[in-house]
């Protein structure tokens, strides 16, 4: 699985559901709501403040060594 900025966060969790740890590092805690299931990681991370490619990088790096 190849994560992008475009991927919407709840397709990222079913797949991976052990990448909830980066996106609660970064903030994000409201991850079962119906708006974070279907938001992409770039507009949740400009909702929140933090750096898209720095989350995306992190979560591939992390589906990589799996």
């Amino acid at each position: 699985m190849q994560v992008t900025k475009e991927s919407i966060i709840g397709d990222v969790l079913d797949k991976a559901p052990e990448t909830a740890q980066f996106f609660f590092e970064i903030g994000m805690h409201c991850l079962g709501c119906p708006s974070a299931r279907g938001e992409s990681i770039e507009a949740a991370c400009m909702v929140h403040g933090t750096d898209a490619d720095a989350l995306v990088a992190k979560i591939n790096a992390f589906l990589a060594a799996k």
